[in-house]
């Protein structure tokens, strides 16, 4: 279900908080998903195959993703964009750095054997779904990949979940066509995808339970 491209003004210090700590606790979730090596969640799986071809870190390849997102969000909108979500940026710039740090600390981490690979999967969606869901109650800006299907879905008559759909597809599809002429062989794209698609959205559901009652006592008079 999608939102309003809306911003909070009460409590700012508080709300800046807890955007940055959900984007903290989502980069965590990439970088366990890109750890257990089953394939990542649909909106970093371009990310990884770029960073796999370039040599760049993927939290350098997901910032350079998301200023595109911002730069075609620009473009679609035109002067119907809202210049506070230009503080995308630098919230990409954080989101970036924390996957590479989030990277470094795990790894010392071992996911040798297969069941540990899918709890270091299963690791990576629930915290995605964590952050994905302080990021909304935080009530400051979008992520760039929602602004992206939110842009879109104001200039034509399609609806944002089908929306969030196509561009998780297309994701997939451009990071699968990348990895075969660029690395010889799939990569990226593995079962752990299909669960990062199907189960996020499922968890946050919950996680999104847990953020009501957090910003009832921390949020609301």
């Amino acid at each position: 279900m999608g939102k309003k491209e809306s911003h909070a003004t009460d409590h700012p210090v508080l709300r800046v908080l807890f955007l940055c700590g959900g984007l903290t606790v989502m980069a965590f979730g990439v970088a366990c998903s890109v750890k257990a090596g089953l394939g990542t969640s649909p909106i970093s799986s371009v990310p990884y195959v770029t960073s796999r071809i370039s040599g760049l870190s993927v939290g350098a390849t997901t910032v350079v993703m998301n200023v595109l997102f911002i730069l075609i969000q620009i473009a679609i909108l035109r002067k119907a964009y809202d210049r506070f979500q230009l503080l995308q940026l630098p919230a990409t710039l954080l989101f970036g750095a924390m996957i590479d740090a989030a990277g470094y600390l795990l790894q010392t981490v071992s996911c040798a054997g297969y069941v540990w690979q899918w709890l270091m999967c299963a690791a990576g969606i629930v915290l995605v779904a964590l952050g994905v869901s302080m990021e909304v109650m935080a009530g400051l800006i979008t992520t760039a990949g929602e602004g992206i299907v939110l842009a879109i879905t104001r200039v034509a008559p399609v609806k944002f979940s089908t929306m969030k759909v196509v561009l998780d597809v297309t994701l997939v599809a451009v990071a699968v066509l990348l990895s075969f002429p660029f690395l010889g062989h799939l990569d990226g794209v593995r079962e752990g995808i299909v669960a990062a698609a199907v189960c996020v959205g499922l968890v946050t559901r919950l996680t999104n339970r847990l953020m009501t009652r957090v910003e009832t006592l921390c949020l609301r008079p």
